[in-house]
């Protein structure tokens, strides 16, 4: 089966099937949302609703354009949101689509090239924008779908003050062996976990950070042919060092704790190392931190491969079936510009500005001074993370770094994601839960090994 089938085939009853069973949704306008111009359906995250409270003083002010926002959990909005494009039912002119979301999306035209607005509007300054996230939100046509909010790649924070009290050292480019290793030596110290990860099932949640240690240590998910993986000796090296970790130096309950859940540890001093998002590093260097001041930030650890980072944005597109495309542009211009940030910046705060978007925010003194603790690892998260079309080891029929990039992913990465969760709570050994997640998996590529 070629690769380019993956975006062109009509996505399958993951995505179409399911969500037209769920209902269309009708053609009304969301509620509270008659009067407005724009109309606009995105996560329920702090960088989007302080984007919330400054549009109609300044976007509405300066262009006479009302918005009505929808803000909900993740996912919940893209449940919302698959409903919504899936049906081209033209309620929501502007929706915050993923990396994971736009290329699907492309293949099967539910979003609007973005291109012409982009080569019409100088002011807007693409070059500006981190190239490697303008490429994961190109079509395979090499159309541009979508603009980045935010960005964010992934590193390790650690406690300077606890590996200071221990004698440790962090290595400036460290290894996962190492960490393993600096885990268990820091571990207990002043009542703090060696290492806080994801273990909550969840394609966006464990599998996350699981997928970047199964590309650094040798493994895919797929061969070329589209034969499934997952029992392969690499995988299971790779699951069985992440699981094992957590089980020996993790948090407790490490299966029920996402990325909230550990932030909130870190944050209140329970965990020595963290692996997760370059965006946290604003919660954890704020005022209510008890730990703001003595975080450290290096790469994202690594094995067999030079990087391991992830790469993921939230991003505007704007629905196909819109009928307010020209307006669409001018608040997708407005919010993913140097403007806007350099706005959120003098009302808000520079730490709260949408960051890993845009390299000019990194040559701000002001942005330097405030993120002076992790801006440099942020930017180089931002500009050298894994290559999200040969993140691992060997080729592969699929991108993505953190999630692989089909349509079936949603649904095989979360059944996936449980079974690796019940090996991480000891419910199962890590070779039972790979056992099972090979059937998922060969289950759900059957169509592109033509079967």
């Amino acid at each position: 089966m070629n690769r380019n089938r993956l975006t062109t085939v009509a996505v399958g009853a993951t995505v179409v099937v399911g969500l037209l069973l769920a209902g269309c949704g009708g053609t009304d306008p969301p509620p509270g949302a008659q009067d407005a111009d724009l109309t606009v359906l995105a996560t329920n995250v702090p960088q989007i609703q302080t984007l919330e409270k400054l549009t109609k003083r300044h976007f509405t002010a300066e262009t006479g354009i009302t918005v009505h926002y929808t803000l909900l959990p993740e996912n919940q909005a893209r449940e919302q949101m698959n409903r919504e494009f899936a049906t081209q039912a033209g309620r929501y002119d502007v929706a915050s689509v993923s990396a994971y979301e736009v290329p699907i999306y492309a293949s099967n035209h539910w979003l609007a090239p973005l291109d012409p607005y982009v080569k019409a509007d100088k002011a807007f300054d693409q070059p500006d924008v981190f190239p490697n996230l303008a490429s994961s939100l190109t079509g395979k046509d090499g159309k541009l779908y979508a603009e980045p909010f935010y960005g964010e790649g992934s590193f390790l924070m650690y406690r300077k003050d606890l590996f200071r009290k221990n004698g440790l050292t962090m290595p400036p480019d460290p290894s996962w062996k190492q960490v393993a290793a600096l885990a268990a030596r820091v571990d207990g110290s002043e009542g703090a976990s060696g290492i806080c990860l994801r273990g909550l099932p969840g394609w966006g949640q464990n599998l996350a950070p699981i997928n970047t240690v199964v590309n650094t240590f040798g493994g895919a998910w797929y061969d070329m042919d589209w034969n499934a993986r997952l029992t392969s000796p690499e995988f299971k090296k790779s699951v069985g060092f992440y699981v094992d970790l957590l089980r020996s130096h993790g948090q407790p309950g490490a299966e029920r704790m996402g990325v909230l859940e550990i932030l909130d540890r870190f944050v209140e001093g329970k965990c020595a190392m963290m692996y997760d998002a370059t965006s946290l590093a604003s919660s954890i260097e704020a005022d209510s931190s008890s730990v703001k001041g003595k975080v450290g930030y290096v790469p994202a650890p690594h094995e067999r491969t030079d990087k391991a980072g992830w790469l993921w944005t939230w991003a505007w597109g704007v629905q196909q079936a819109s009928e307010n495309k020209d307006a669409a542009w001018e608040f997708i211009s407005w919010a993913s510009s140097k403007e806007y940030q350099e706005l959120v910046g003098q009302e808000v705060g520079w730490t709260s500005a949408p960051a890993g978007n845009r390299m000019s925010l990194y040559e701000k003194p002001e942005y330097q001074q405030a993120a002076g603790a992790w801006y440099r690892q942020e930017f180089t998260a931002a500009t050298d993370s894994a290559d999200p079309k040969n993140p691992g080891v060997g080729p592969r029929p699929y991108d993505g770094i953190g999630f692989l990039g089909i349509p079936e992913f949603a649904v095989l990465g979360t059944a996936v994601s449980e079974q690796i969760a019940a090996a991480i709570a000891g419910q199962q050994s890590v070779d039972a839960a790979l056992d099972k997640s090979q059937d998922l998996a060969q289950a759900a590529a059957a169509k592109y090994r033509g079967e």
